[in-house]
């Protein structure tokens, strides 16, 4: 049998999916906003994961058999490789394998958004046939695929889940902006409903992925891996983060004691710093509800969300203590943020907690301007109701806040920009010039 691939999500984690599939297999890419799906047909990602030539390379903007692939189904769809784009479900009715790629955030309480996964299920179950196979890539707690998304898919189909239709779960571990380890050179956890489907998801990635795959006893546990990893590595973070209070209570430098202490050869390389994303400051609380409800109460891993969470509020603290100690007017005092981003060369601002920085300091009643040559001020702006600026600033201010280490950033005369006497305060522990404060 032909396969025929439908990713449903042309996010950060689904259009390099696609891309790496198409090079081998007929793949559509389906995306709720229209306006995105326009971008990709274009042949331009303003994500910034895939390289406009790569994605033209794969593209097809046309149906070869010269249908309308919006106002009718596929009927045969086309032979041999490609990437359709499209916004509209009758485009993926002809595939066979569909995988998920959906956000999994979470609310305002910290509680697990499943919304979106909800929405894409909901896509799935209209048209999933006899035989397909369903593969969910979105972090989750372990069982909730099963749990949440298949009966959803049962429901609306009318379908019997590992009967009429399969399932699998193969979790991305996509880097944003990390033009290194992309998707197909990052080893791939894949799963099955069955073991006999397991064995079809894990070739169908070992297909494309050179850096191999690992095939997982079953759902959960492949759902399990995922979630441990970023909770891992929040746990780590949570910890530097709090030895960085302690030494600056006590007057030492935090990154010189970390490159001391680097020189032991199982010394783990963290540094302290904003954690923001889509995943390392949301997937803890996804594997923290799944325990609650068991009854476990999952101290360390709420701990560490405790520390990491409250770090905006701790940079902008440092900052204004090095007004008072500089005998510096707080009040409208003009403070330049650089970045917003949640991590550096990357226009992704999903989760990021230079939010945080920037809302405390106007609490204190200081007057912020945001410059980040990365992101896009409608999104930041539509997200956050902030006002940003691609643009370098043109005036001077009392302070700097070096809070994401652009590459731009690191090049930049600071001193052109700072008011005699002014602060800069380095978060991310990059800059070579004078600084005043860093965590």
């Amino acid at each position: 049998m032909k396969i025929k691939i439908a990713i449903i999500g042309l996010g950060y984690v689904g259009l390099p999916l696609a891309r790496l599939f198409a090079t081998k297999y007929s793949v559509v890419g389906f995306d709720t906003n229209q306006t995105r799906v326009n971008e990709l047909r274009k042949g331009h990602d303003s994500t910034l994961e895939i390289e406009d030539e790569d994605l033209k390379a794969v593209l097809i903007n046309e149906n070869p058999i010269k249908r309308d692939f919006d106002s009718s189904p596929f009927g045969g769809g086309w032979e041999g490789t490609g990437l359709y784009c499209s916004a509209a479900i009758e485009a993926i009715k002809d595939c066979n394998y569909y995988i998920v790629t959906v956000p999994t955030p979470v609310d305002k309480n910290n509680k697990p958004d499943f919304t979106p996964l909800v929405k894409a299920s909901e896509t799935v179950g209209e048209i999933i046939k006899k035989g397909d196979i369903v593969i969910y890539e979105s972090t989750v707690y372990p069982g909730a695929t099963e749990e949440v998304c298949i009966p959803i898919i049962e429901k609306i189909s009318k379908r019997i889940y590992n009967v009429d239709f399969f399932a699998g779960y193969s979790p991305e571990r996509i880097n944003p902006g990390d033009k290194e380890h992309t998707v197909e050179k990052i080893l791939k956890v894949t799963s099955g409903s069955t073991p006999e489907i397991g064995i079809k998801v894990n070739e169908l990635y070992k297909s494309v992925i050179t850096a191999g795959t690992h095939l997982a006893p079953s759902i959960k546990v492949a759902e399990a891996a995922k979630v441990i990893e970023n909770s891992q590595r929040d746990i780590n973070i949570a910890f530097v983060n709090e030895l960085a209070k302690i030494f600056n209570l006590l007057d030492i430098d935090t990154q010189a004691v970390l490159e001391a202490a680097g020189t032991k050869w199982n010394f783990l390389p963290f540094k302290p710093g904003l954690v923001g994303g889509h995943c390392i400051g949301v997937d803890p609380y996804y594997l923290a509800q799944k325990a609650q409800e068991v009854g476990y109460h999952p101290e360390i891993i709420l701990a560490g969300r405790r520390v990491n969470d409250s770090m905006g509020h701790y940079v902008a603290s440092e900052v204004i203590k090095l007004f008072v100690k500089n005998d510096k007017e707080i009040k409208n005092a003009k403070i330049l943020v650089l970045g917003i981003t949640f991590k550096e060369n990357c226009p992704d601002v999903r989760n990021t907690k230079v939010v945080d920085v920037i809302k405390n300091l106007k609490d204190f009643g200081t007057e912020v301007t945001v410059f980040d040559p990365w992101a896009n001020p409608a999104e930041v702006l539509k997200e956050y109701g902030l006002t940003t600026t691609n643009q370098p600033p043109v005036n001077t201010f009392d302070a700097i806040v070096l809070a994401v280490s652009h590459k731009e950033f690191l090049t930049m005369d600071l001193q052109k920009y700072l008011h005699k006497n002014g602060i800069i305060y380095d978060v991310k522990g990059v800059l070579t010039c004078k600084v005043h404060g860093k965590l």
